[in-house]
């Protein structure tokens, strides 16, 4: 029998993978507010991190980033990547791992599927159902 056999991993993947994302989340976050990454779109934007994915081999980072108020969503990323090669670097000097990450730059989609999560709870439909004296409701 393998020594090493695949187990179900957790849906954000093992202990390990979440522990690192979020040391490079907090690496990230950091370089972004402190101004380090000298480019006008970056600069002019509040840029938050809310996650970090790692791959199982912590190769690659998926940086989930969200501009403040959601604007201008792909101007940030094409930013995010033309700086990736300093960002990278960066990370690297900041993370003790073995191999500095490949970073890749995604838009955090979270917040418009919570938002329209709520919209959908303040139909009148799902009040109706909700109310304590709906006809529907069993006692």
């Amino acid at each position: 029998m393998p020594r090493h056999h695949k187990k179900d991993s957790a849906p954000g993947g093992s202990q390990r993978q979440l522990r690192v994302g979020e040391v490079v989340r907090h690496a990230v976050a950091d370089i972004l507010s402190q101004g380090s990454v000298h480019d006008p779109v970056i600069q002019k934007h509040l840029i938050t991190v809310p996650e970090v994915g790692m791959t199982a081999d912590l190769h690659v980072a998926t940086i989930y980033v969200m501009p403040l108020g959601g604007r201008d969503t792909d101007k940030v990323i094409a930013a995010l990547e033309r700086n990736k090669k300093f960002l990278r670097g960066e990370v690297a000097r900041r993370v003790n791992l073995k191999f500095a990450p490949d970073v890749r730059f995604r838009v955090d989609e979270r917040f418009d599927e919570a938002e329209r999560i709520e919209k959908l709870l303040r139909t009148p439909a799902v009040q109706r159902d909700l109310a304590p004296n709906s006809p529907d409701s069993e006692e």
